[in-house]
């Protein structure tokens, strides 16, 4: 019997939405999906909510990256959002930076296995390219609060560029504690945005900050 998200996944509405990039998504599903909690990228409970919980959540930034070039997701893990983002931007140059050793490997086993030539895995906390990167936006997915995610994610975006990043419905009590390092790199009032994919599939909250 075909589990719920294994239905949602092979859906038409999915097919039509990813398009053209569906059976390299469909790939990317299925390594998560048969190694990733053996690799300890996601949880037991996570592998039967993939499509929806994760896929198509990650996905859910893309179309607010469309003006991107160059794009860093940081702490990329799985490569949750930065493996879908490459996928459906084969345009853009995407960063995959992630500290940890057995993630790298990993990411760059499915940037191989996918033939991803957009992308450069790199190995490394997102301070440590502060100087050594300058990109239209940076992104990223459950990585820390919003004031230190802008202390560590904002340096690396261009003037004028952007950090979009995905977070949980409560992101606007993380604004007021990052205020002193949004008044410093950032400009403007940060944006709620809401991402949304296919229909029945619970939108994503994203938040948009401009580069100083």
């Amino acid at each position: 019997m075909v589990g719920t998200d294994e239905m949602i996944g092979t859906s038409a509405a999915v097919r039509e939405y990813f398009g053209e990039h569906y059976e390299a998504v469909a790939r990317f599903h299925a390594r998560l999906r048969d190694e990733g909690e053996l690799r300890g990228l996601i949880g037991p409970r996570e592998v039967d909510r993939l499509w929806e919980r994760h896929i198509l959540n990650s996905a859910a930034v893309v179309p607010f990256l469309s003006a991107a070039n160059s794009v860093a997701d940081i702490g990329s893990g799985a490569g949750l959002p930065g493996i879908v983002i490459a996928i459906m931007r084969p345009d853009a140059q995407v960063h995959l930076i992630e500290p940890m050793e057995r993630r790298t490997a990993w990411l760059e086993e499915i940037v191989a296995d996918l033939d991803l030539g957009n992308v450069v895995v790199q190995r490394g906390r997102a301070e440590e390219y502060d100087g050594a990167l300058e990109l239209d936006a940076v992104t990223s997915r459950a990585v820390a609060a919003l004031s230190k995610l802008a202390r560590i994610s904002l340096p690396l975006v261009r003037s004028g560029g952007e950090l979009v990043v995905l977070k949980g419905r409560n992101v606007e009590q993380e604004i007021e504690p990052a205020r002193k390092v949004l008044r410093k790199l950032a400009q403007g009032e940060p944006e709620i945005l809401e991402g949304r994919t296919v229909d029945g599939v619970e939108a994503t909250t994203v938040l948009r900050i401009r580069r100083r």
